[in-house]
Protein backbone atom coordinates (compact mmCIF):
# COMPACT_ATOMS: atom_id res chain seq x y z
CA UNK A 1 0.00 0.00 0.00
CA UNK A 2 3.12 2.32 0.33
CA UNK A 3 4.26 4.64 2.86
CA UNK A 4 1.90 7.48 2.59
CA UNK A 5 -1.50 6.87 3.97
CA UNK A 6 -4.45 7.19 1.25
CA UNK A 7 -6.58 9.74 1.51
CA UNK A 8 -10.32 9.85 2.55
CA UNK A 9 -12.54 7.98 -0.19
CA UNK A 10 -16.70 9.33 -0.23
CA UNK A 11 -19.50 7.61 -0.84
CA UNK A 12 -23.77 8.60 -1.56
CA UNK A 13 -27.16 7.00 -1.51
CA UNK A 14 -28.62 6.33 -4.58
CA UNK A 15 -31.86 4.46 -2.86
CA UNK A 16 -34.95 5.21 -0.98
CA UNK A 17 -35.50 8.97 -1.73
CA UNK A 18 -39.06 10.36 -1.74
CA UNK A 19 -38.48 11.18 -5.59
CA UNK A 20 -38.36 7.01 -6.41
CA UNK A 21 -42.07 7.17 -4.83
CA UNK A 22 -43.13 10.18 -6.75
CA UNK A 23 -41.80 8.71 -10.05
CA UNK A 24 -43.61 5.45 -9.07
CA UNK A 25 -46.75 6.82 -9.85
CA UNK A 26 -45.94 9.22 -12.53
CA UNK A 27 -46.10 7.83 -16.23
CA UNK A 28 -43.45 9.91 -18.01
CA UNK A 29 -40.68 8.90 -15.36
CA UNK A 30 -38.70 6.15 -14.28
CA UNK A 31 -38.05 5.51 -10.57
CA UNK A 32 -33.99 5.53 -11.90
CA UNK A 33 -34.86 8.48 -12.69
CA UNK A 34 -33.60 10.59 -9.94
CA UNK A 35 -30.72 7.92 -9.20
CA UNK A 36 -29.48 8.85 -12.19
CA UNK A 37 -29.47 12.40 -12.11
CA UNK A 38 -27.10 11.48 -8.28
CA UNK A 39 -25.00 9.24 -10.20
CA UNK A 40 -24.05 11.89 -12.40
CA UNK A 41 -23.52 14.63 -9.87
CA UNK A 42 -21.14 11.97 -7.99
CA UNK A 43 -19.43 11.69 -10.56
CA UNK A 44 -18.97 15.02 -11.94
CA UNK A 45 -17.38 15.64 -8.44
CA UNK A 46 -15.58 12.54 -8.21
CA UNK A 47 -17.42 10.82 -5.47
CA UNK A 48 -15.87 7.48 -5.38
CA UNK A 49 -18.92 5.31 -5.07
CA UNK A 50 -22.60 5.02 -4.76
CA UNK A 51 -24.61 2.84 -2.17
CA UNK A 52 -27.79 1.20 -2.49
CA UNK A 53 -29.21 -0.08 0.54
CA UNK A 54 -32.14 -2.69 0.97
CA UNK A 55 -35.07 -2.91 3.14
CA UNK A 56 -36.93 -6.66 2.69
CA UNK A 57 -40.47 -5.53 4.51
CA UNK A 58 -43.08 -3.27 3.87
CA UNK A 59 -43.42 -0.18 5.98
CA UNK A 60 -39.78 -1.11 7.85
CA UNK A 61 -39.07 1.80 9.65
CA UNK A 62 -41.48 3.85 8.03
CA UNK A 63 -40.38 3.24 4.43
CA UNK A 64 -42.41 1.23 1.71
CA UNK A 65 -38.94 0.08 0.79
CA UNK A 66 -35.58 -0.18 -1.68
CA UNK A 67 -35.58 -1.05 -5.34
CA UNK A 68 -33.72 -4.31 -5.57
CA UNK A 69 -29.60 -2.66 -5.70
CA UNK A 70 -28.06 -5.24 -8.04
CA UNK A 71 -30.69 -4.26 -10.73
CA UNK A 72 -30.54 -0.46 -9.98
CA UNK A 73 -26.85 -0.44 -9.89
CA UNK A 74 -26.47 -2.73 -12.94
CA UNK A 75 -28.76 0.14 -14.62
CA UNK A 76 -26.61 3.10 -12.85
CA UNK A 77 -23.36 1.55 -14.22
CA UNK A 78 -24.45 1.99 -17.82
CA UNK A 79 -24.36 5.99 -17.63
CA UNK A 80 -21.23 6.27 -15.95
CA UNK A 81 -17.83 5.13 -15.90
CA UNK A 82 -15.83 5.53 -13.20
CA UNK A 83 -18.00 5.60 -9.99
CA UNK A 84 -18.36 2.42 -7.71
CA UNK A 85 -21.30 0.45 -7.55
CA UNK A 86 -21.77 -0.98 -3.78
CA UNK A 87 -24.84 -3.26 -3.44
CA UNK A 88 -26.28 -3.83 0.06
CA UNK A 89 -27.27 -7.65 -0.27
CA UNK A 90 -27.87 -10.17 2.60
CA UNK A 91 -26.58 -13.66 2.97
CA UNK A 92 -29.51 -14.59 5.05
CA UNK A 93 -31.75 -15.09 2.38
CA UNK A 94 -29.45 -15.75 -0.91
CA UNK A 95 -27.77 -18.67 -1.90
CA UNK A 96 -23.84 -17.75 -2.14
CA UNK A 97 -23.94 -19.22 -6.26
CA UNK A 98 -26.52 -17.10 -6.71
CA UNK A 99 -24.47 -14.17 -5.23
CA UNK A 100 -21.47 -14.93 -7.07
CA UNK A 101 -23.07 -15.04 -10.47
CA UNK A 102 -24.81 -11.88 -9.79
CA UNK A 103 -21.84 -10.02 -8.17
CA UNK A 104 -19.60 -11.14 -10.77
CA UNK A 105 -22.00 -10.24 -13.50
CA UNK A 106 -22.40 -6.41 -12.08
CA UNK A 107 -18.46 -6.67 -12.28
CA UNK A 108 -17.91 -7.59 -16.21
CA UNK A 109 -20.54 -5.18 -16.85
CA UNK A 110 -19.25 -2.49 -14.78
CA UNK A 111 -15.60 -2.85 -16.23
CA UNK A 112 -14.38 -3.32 -12.49
CA UNK A 113 -16.75 -0.94 -10.57
CA UNK A 114 -19.26 -3.98 -8.09
CA UNK A 115 -18.82 -4.16 -4.09
CA UNK A 116 -20.49 -5.84 -2.09
CA UNK A 117 -21.91 -5.12 1.28
CA UNK A 118 -22.83 -8.39 3.41
CA UNK A 119 -25.62 -7.88 5.72
CA UNK A 120 -27.20 -10.30 7.51
CA UNK A 121 -30.30 -8.98 8.04
CA UNK A 122 -32.74 -8.22 10.95
CA UNK A 123 -36.00 -7.76 9.07
CA UNK A 124 -37.65 -9.73 6.51
CA UNK A 125 -38.05 -13.42 7.34
CA UNK A 126 -41.58 -13.39 7.09
CA UNK A 127 -41.22 -12.99 3.24
CA UNK A 128 -38.64 -15.74 3.09
CA UNK A 129 -40.45 -18.87 4.58
CA UNK A 130 -38.07 -19.56 7.71
CA UNK A 131 -40.69 -18.60 10.56
CA UNK A 132 -38.10 -17.06 13.10
CA UNK A 133 -35.75 -14.76 12.54
CA UNK A 134 -32.62 -16.63 12.93
CA UNK A 135 -30.58 -15.90 16.08
CA UNK A 136 -27.44 -13.46 14.79
CA UNK A 137 -25.45 -16.01 16.06
CA UNK A 138 -26.94 -18.45 13.00
CA UNK A 139 -26.79 -15.54 10.93
CA UNK A 140 -23.17 -14.79 10.78
CA UNK A 141 -22.21 -18.79 10.94
CA UNK A 142 -24.59 -18.69 7.74
CA UNK A 143 -22.10 -16.05 6.58
CA UNK A 144 -19.51 -16.51 7.33
CA UNK A 145 -20.03 -19.83 4.95
CA UNK A 146 -21.25 -17.99 2.25
CA UNK A 147 -18.64 -15.53 2.04
CA UNK A 148 -15.86 -18.67 2.21
CA UNK A 149 -17.85 -19.72 -1.18
CA UNK A 150 -18.71 -17.20 -2.87
CA UNK A 151 -14.91 -15.94 -2.39
CA UNK A 152 -14.06 -19.47 -3.81
CA UNK A 153 -16.46 -19.58 -6.61
CA UNK A 154 -14.73 -16.41 -7.67
CA UNK A 155 -10.84 -17.89 -7.27
CA UNK A 156 -12.32 -20.91 -9.22
CA UNK A 157 -10.96 -19.41 -12.16
CA UNK A 158 -7.13 -19.37 -12.32
CA UNK A 159 -4.92 -16.62 -13.98
CA UNK A 160 -4.71 -17.05 -17.76
CA UNK A 161 -7.99 -19.16 -18.26
CA UNK A 162 -9.10 -16.75 -19.94
CA UNK A 163 -7.13 -14.89 -22.49
CA UNK A 164 -6.87 -12.70 -25.80
CA UNK A 165 -6.84 -15.41 -28.77
CA UNK A 166 -5.10 -12.62 -30.91
CA UNK A 167 -7.64 -12.85 -33.52
CA UNK A 168 -10.45 -10.19 -31.47
CA UNK A 169 -11.47 -13.22 -29.24
CA UNK A 170 -11.01 -15.57 -26.49
CA UNK A 171 -9.54 -19.02 -25.67
CA UNK A 172 -10.62 -20.59 -22.70
CA UNK A 173 -7.98 -23.40 -20.97
CA UNK A 174 -10.49 -25.22 -18.75
CA UNK A 175 -7.81 -27.30 -16.58
CA UNK A 176 -7.52 -23.74 -15.21
CA UNK A 177 -10.68 -23.31 -14.08
CA UNK A 178 -11.32 -25.43 -10.85
CA UNK A 179 -14.22 -27.35 -8.52
CA UNK A 180 -14.66 -25.73 -5.04
CA UNK A 181 -15.79 -28.73 -3.57
CA UNK A 182 -17.10 -26.72 -0.62
CA UNK A 183 -18.66 -28.79 2.30
CA UNK A 184 -20.04 -26.69 5.32
CA UNK A 185 -23.01 -26.93 7.73
CA UNK A 186 -25.20 -24.59 5.00
CA UNK A 187 -24.50 -24.99 1.73
CA UNK A 188 -22.52 -27.62 -0.23
CA UNK A 189 -21.32 -26.57 -3.62
CA UNK A 190 -19.15 -27.98 -6.36
CA UNK A 191 -18.33 -24.82 -8.47
CA UNK A 192 -16.37 -23.86 -10.45
CA UNK A 193 -18.26 -20.43 -11.27
CA UNK A 194 -19.48 -20.39 -14.59
CA UNK A 195 -18.60 -16.45 -15.00
CA UNK A 196 -14.56 -15.91 -16.17
CA UNK A 197 -12.18 -13.97 -13.95
CA UNK A 198 -13.11 -10.35 -12.57
CA UNK A 199 -11.85 -7.28 -13.64
CA UNK A 200 -11.29 -7.17 -9.84
CA UNK A 201 -10.57 -10.59 -9.55
CA UNK A 202 -12.96 -10.01 -6.29
CA UNK A 203 -15.77 -7.41 -5.85
CA UNK A 204 -14.95 -4.91 -3.26
CA UNK A 205 -15.96 -6.65 0.21
CA UNK A 206 -17.98 -4.09 2.10
CA UNK A 207 -19.71 -5.76 5.51
CA UNK A 208 -21.80 -3.92 8.06
CA UNK A 209 -22.79 -5.23 11.39
CA UNK A 210 -20.84 -4.21 14.80
CA UNK A 211 -22.20 -6.61 17.22
CA UNK A 212 -19.58 -9.46 18.26
CA UNK A 213 -20.30 -11.40 15.51
CA UNK A 214 -20.21 -8.66 12.98
CA UNK A 215 -16.82 -7.29 14.18
CA UNK A 216 -15.46 -10.97 13.95
CA UNK A 217 -17.06 -11.91 10.15
CA UNK A 218 -15.73 -7.98 9.44
CA UNK A 219 -12.30 -8.82 10.41
CA UNK A 220 -12.21 -11.95 8.99
CA UNK A 221 -13.20 -10.57 5.41
CA UNK A 222 -13.94 -6.90 4.72
CA UNK A 223 -11.86 -4.64 2.91
CA UNK A 224 -14.14 -1.93 4.27
CA UNK A 225 -16.48 -1.89 7.33
CA UNK A 226 -19.52 0.31 7.37
CA UNK A 227 -20.58 1.99 10.59
CA UNK A 228 -22.40 3.12 13.32
CA UNK A 229 -20.27 5.25 15.18
CA UNK A 230 -21.98 8.48 16.70
CA UNK A 231 -18.94 9.83 18.69
CA UNK A 232 -14.98 10.14 18.09
CA UNK A 233 -14.52 7.86 21.35
CA UNK A 234 -16.85 5.20 19.86
CA UNK A 235 -14.84 5.39 16.34
CA UNK A 236 -11.58 5.13 18.15
CA UNK A 237 -12.92 2.03 20.55
CA UNK A 238 -14.77 0.16 17.59
CA UNK A 239 -11.60 0.41 14.80
CA UNK A 240 -8.74 -0.68 17.46
CA UNK A 241 -10.89 -4.11 18.22
CA UNK A 242 -11.76 -4.50 14.74
CA UNK A 243 -8.27 -4.37 13.24
CA UNK A 244 -6.24 -6.16 16.37
CA UNK A 245 -9.01 -8.90 15.36
CA UNK A 246 -8.19 -8.22 11.50
CA UNK A 247 -4.46 -8.67 12.23
CA UNK A 248 -5.23 -11.35 13.99
CA UNK A 249 -6.58 -13.18 10.80
CA UNK A 250 -3.12 -12.51 9.33
CA UNK A 251 -4.76 -9.68 7.34
CA UNK A 252 -2.61 -6.44 6.03
CA UNK A 253 -2.40 -3.46 8.85
CA UNK A 254 -4.93 -0.92 7.83
CA UNK A 255 -7.98 -3.24 6.87
CA UNK A 256 -10.57 -3.07 7.26
CA UNK A 257 -11.00 0.05 6.16
CA UNK A 258 -13.56 2.25 8.34
CA UNK A 259 -16.65 3.33 6.51
CA UNK A 260 -18.78 5.52 8.75
CA UNK A 261 -22.33 7.41 7.72
CA UNK A 262 -22.28 11.15 8.21
CA UNK A 263 -25.47 12.54 9.17
CA UNK A 264 -24.57 16.46 7.90
CA UNK A 265 -26.86 19.52 8.50
CA UNK A 266 -25.48 22.33 6.94
CA UNK A 267 -25.57 26.16 7.10
CA UNK A 268 -23.73 29.27 6.03
CA UNK A 269 -23.15 29.88 9.78
CA UNK A 270 -22.67 27.87 12.95
CA UNK A 271 -26.08 29.47 13.84
CA UNK A 272 -27.83 28.77 11.23
CA UNK A 273 -27.07 25.19 11.30
CA UNK A 274 -27.76 25.01 15.04
CA UNK A 275 -31.37 26.46 14.64
CA UNK A 276 -31.99 24.16 11.44
CA UNK A 277 -30.55 21.19 14.19
CA UNK A 278 -33.34 22.86 16.64
CA UNK A 279 -36.73 23.25 14.42
CA UNK A 280 -36.11 19.83 13.18
CA UNK A 281 -35.91 18.58 17.18
CA UNK A 282 -39.09 21.10 17.29
CA UNK A 283 -40.50 19.37 14.52
CA UNK A 284 -40.22 15.22 15.83
CA UNK A 285 -43.46 13.00 15.33
CA UNK A 286 -43.10 11.70 19.16
CA UNK A 287 -45.18 9.06 18.76
CA UNK A 288 -43.61 7.82 15.60
CA UNK A 289 -40.36 8.25 17.09
CA UNK A 290 -41.19 6.09 20.10
CA UNK A 291 -41.77 3.35 17.58
CA UNK A 292 -38.40 4.45 15.86
CA UNK A 293 -36.43 4.33 19.07
CA UNK A 294 -37.89 0.88 20.48
CA UNK A 295 -36.87 -0.78 16.94
CA UNK A 296 -33.21 0.99 18.06
CA UNK A 297 -33.65 -1.26 21.12
CA UNK A 298 -34.30 -4.43 19.08
CA UNK A 299 -38.16 -3.80 18.73
CA UNK A 300 -39.19 -5.92 22.14
CA UNK A 301 -40.45 -3.06 24.31
CA UNK A 302 -43.11 -0.92 24.56
CA UNK A 303 -42.44 2.72 24.83
CA UNK A 304 -45.82 4.25 24.20
CA UNK A 305 -47.17 5.51 27.62
CA UNK A 306 -43.52 6.46 29.10
CA UNK A 307 -43.01 9.64 29.96
CA UNK A 308 -41.14 11.89 27.88
CA UNK A 309 -38.75 14.32 30.01
CA UNK A 310 -37.72 11.07 31.75
CA UNK A 311 -35.41 8.59 31.40
CA UNK A 312 -36.57 4.96 30.78
CA UNK A 313 -36.35 2.53 33.68
CA UNK A 314 -33.62 0.51 33.53
CA UNK A 315 -35.49 -2.66 34.37
CA UNK A 316 -37.21 -1.64 30.75
CA UNK A 317 -33.76 -1.91 28.48
CA UNK A 318 -32.95 -5.37 26.86
CA UNK A 319 -30.10 -7.86 27.61
CA UNK A 320 -27.84 -7.25 24.81
CA UNK A 321 -27.61 -10.82 24.31
CA UNK A 322 -31.47 -11.74 24.57
CA UNK A 323 -32.04 -9.49 21.04
CA UNK A 324 -32.33 -11.02 17.92
CA UNK A 325 -32.22 -8.28 15.33
CA UNK A 326 -29.43 -5.21 15.69
CA UNK A 327 -27.21 -5.96 18.87
CA UNK A 328 -24.78 -3.45 17.48
CA UNK A 329 -27.72 -0.67 17.26
CA UNK A 330 -29.40 -1.68 20.49
CA UNK A 331 -25.75 -1.16 22.22
CA UNK A 332 -25.63 2.08 20.94
CA UNK A 333 -28.81 3.38 22.52
CA UNK A 334 -28.61 1.33 25.19
CA UNK A 335 -25.67 3.00 25.93
CA UNK A 336 -26.95 6.31 25.71
CA UNK A 337 -29.99 5.09 27.56
CA UNK A 338 -27.80 4.00 30.54
CA UNK A 339 -26.51 7.09 30.55
CA UNK A 340 -29.27 9.14 31.80
CA UNK A 341 -30.96 10.72 28.99
CA UNK A 342 -35.01 11.11 28.65
CA UNK A 343 -37.30 9.62 26.04
CA UNK A 344 -37.46 12.70 24.53
CA UNK A 345 -33.79 13.38 23.98
CA UNK A 346 -33.16 9.35 22.67
CA UNK A 347 -36.30 9.67 20.28
CA UNK A 348 -34.43 12.84 18.73
CA UNK A 349 -31.15 11.27 18.96
CA UNK A 350 -33.31 8.17 16.93
CA UNK A 351 -34.19 10.11 13.93
CA UNK A 352 -30.03 9.70 13.13
CA UNK A 353 -30.34 5.65 13.67
CA UNK A 354 -27.00 6.34 15.45
CA UNK A 355 -25.34 7.64 13.07
CA UNK A 356 -22.68 9.89 13.47
CA UNK A 357 -24.22 13.53 13.32
CA UNK A 358 -22.67 17.27 12.83
CA UNK A 359 -24.08 20.53 12.26
CA UNK A 360 -22.52 23.57 11.14
CA UNK A 361 -20.54 25.22 8.09
CA UNK A 362 -18.69 23.33 5.55
CA UNK A 363 -15.85 24.51 6.98
CA UNK A 364 -17.01 23.37 10.62
CA UNK A 365 -18.27 19.81 9.13
CA UNK A 366 -14.64 19.48 7.08
CA UNK A 367 -13.14 20.01 10.61
CA UNK A 368 -15.16 17.03 12.41
CA UNK A 369 -14.04 15.05 9.81
CA UNK A 370 -10.61 15.92 9.38
CA UNK A 371 -10.35 15.12 13.56
CA UNK A 372 -11.87 11.57 13.05
CA UNK A 373 -9.07 11.08 9.64
CA UNK A 374 -6.05 12.39 11.61
CA UNK A 375 -7.19 9.59 14.10
CA UNK A 376 -7.04 6.82 12.08
CA UNK A 377 -10.60 5.84 12.37
CA UNK A 378 -12.28 7.18 9.36
CA UNK A 379 -11.17 6.19 5.82
CA UNK A 380 -14.51 6.37 4.05
CA UNK A 381 -17.20 8.36 4.56
CA UNK A 382 -21.28 9.52 3.28
CA UNK A 383 -21.69 12.55 1.27
CA UNK A 384 -25.80 12.64 1.48
CA UNK A 385 -27.87 14.82 0.91
CA UNK A 386 -27.27 15.54 -2.78
CA UNK A 387 -31.46 15.03 -3.81
CA UNK A 388 -32.02 18.25 -2.10
CA UNK A 389 -30.40 21.54 -3.86
CA UNK A 390 -29.99 23.18 -0.43
CA UNK A 391 -27.63 20.46 0.52
CA UNK A 392 -26.21 19.31 -2.44
CA UNK A 393 -25.29 23.38 -2.96
CA UNK A 394 -23.29 23.44 0.63
CA UNK A 395 -21.89 19.58 -0.34
CA UNK A 396 -20.04 19.95 -3.93
CA UNK A 397 -19.79 24.03 -3.37
CA UNK A 398 -18.30 23.65 -0.01
CA UNK A 399 -17.23 20.92 1.75
CA UNK A 400 -15.97 18.77 -1.10
CA UNK A 401 -13.81 21.64 -2.13
CA UNK A 402 -12.58 22.20 1.22
CA UNK A 403 -11.25 18.74 2.05
CA UNK A 404 -9.89 18.80 -1.13
CA UNK A 405 -8.17 22.58 -0.01
CA UNK A 406 -7.08 20.74 2.85
CA UNK A 407 -5.47 17.71 0.86
CA UNK A 408 -7.50 15.10 2.55
CA UNK A 409 -9.50 14.16 -0.96
CA UNK A 410 -8.80 12.90 -4.14
CA UNK A 411 -8.78 15.42 -6.69
CA UNK A 412 -10.26 12.71 -9.68
CA UNK A 413 -10.26 9.09 -9.91
CA UNK A 414 -7.37 7.21 -9.08
CA UNK A 415 -7.73 4.20 -11.70
CA UNK A 416 -10.45 2.28 -13.76
CA UNK A 417 -11.72 -0.11 -10.94
CA UNK A 418 -13.10 0.63 -7.29
CA UNK A 419 -10.54 -1.78 -5.92
CA UNK A 420 -8.00 0.67 -7.39
CA UNK A 421 -9.78 3.87 -6.24
CA UNK A 422 -9.64 2.69 -2.74
CA UNK A 423 -6.35 1.94 -2.86
CA UNK A 424 -6.72 -1.24 -1.85
CA UNK A 425 -3.67 -3.77 -0.96
CA UNK A 426 -3.61 -6.21 -3.99
CA UNK A 427 -5.29 -9.61 -3.89
CA UNK A 428 -2.91 -12.43 -2.96
CA UNK A 429 -2.45 -14.26 -6.38
CA UNK A 430 -5.31 -12.90 -8.12
CA UNK A 431 -5.12 -10.82 -11.69
CA UNK A 432 -7.81 -9.20 -13.93
CA UNK A 433 -9.13 -10.38 -16.99
CA UNK A 434 -6.65 -10.35 -19.80
CA UNK A 435 -7.35 -7.87 -22.34
CA UNK A 436 -6.64 -7.86 -25.87
CA UNK A 437 -3.75 -5.38 -26.26
CA UNK A 438 -2.46 -5.48 -22.72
Amino acid sequence: MGTERRKLKTVTGVSGSPQVYAAAVDPTRSTLDEAVRIARIAEENKIGALFAADLLSFGAQGAIGAQEPLIQLAALGAVTTHVGLIATVTTTFHHPYNLARLFGTLDHISNGRAAWNAVTSSLGEENYGTGELPSPEQRYARATESLEVVNALFDSWRPGALRPDGRGGAELDASLVEPIDYAGQHFSVRGPLNIPTLPQGRPVQFQAGQSAGGIELGARFAEVVFTSLPTLEDAVTYTKKIRTRAAEFGRPPGLPLIFSSLHATYGATEAEARRLVAEAAEATDFDAGRAQLADMLGGEIDLSELPLDKPIPESLLPQLDSVRRRRGRVEIFGKLAASGKTLRELVIAAKDTGHWAVAGTPEQVADAIEERYRADVLDVFTVGGLTDARTGDFVVNGLLPELRRRGLLDTDYLGGTYRENLELPALAGREGVARAGE
